[in-house]
């Protein structure tokens, strides 16, 4: 995916912010959100289609662990990134990573380069190449 990051004039803080700032649907954005299993600390990253709630109970369910919302010190100290510009590659330690299976249901999607103005392009393939993740059926509803 070289070559395919683009800096933005506009925050991309948000998946609606990005969206409206690339001119695409929110449901293309890609979240990169991170999850704290409190028994063991680890952390859990979750790829969700920008129009898409994460239900924590089915998440919890599928990792037979309860788990909450990761800190902003939390997502920083196991990605390297803050939240709002969290990338879904790149990151600084190993982590468990899934991808809700609304992300499969576009050809192209837009994910967070590292910094809340950056983002890149990727078919939904790519992004599960890129992050080794599995795919897994977390949203609500």
């Amino acid at each position: 995916m070289d070559g395919r990051v683009r800096e933005l004039p506009e925050s991309t803080r948000t998946a609606a912010e990005a969206g409206a700032a690339l001119g695409c649907e929110v449901g293309q954005i890609v979240k990169s959100l991170v999850f704290r299993v409190p028994s063991s600390d680890e952390a859990v990253l979750v790829l969700a289609s920008g129009s898409t709630r994460v239900d924590v109970d089915r998440l919890a369910t599928l990792l037979g662990s309860a788990v909450e919302q990761g800190s902003g010190s939390f997502v920083r100290e196991r990605t390297g990134f803050a939240i709002g510009g969290v990338a879904p590659v790149g990151l600084t330690s190993p982590v468990r990573t899934y991808v809700e299976r609304g992300v499969l249901g576009w050809s192209r999607v837009w994910a967070a380069a590292g910094s809340p103005r950056t983002v890149f392009d990727a078919t939904p393939d790519e992004l599960l190449a890129a992050t080794g993740a599995t795919v897994v059926d977390v949203a609500e509803g």
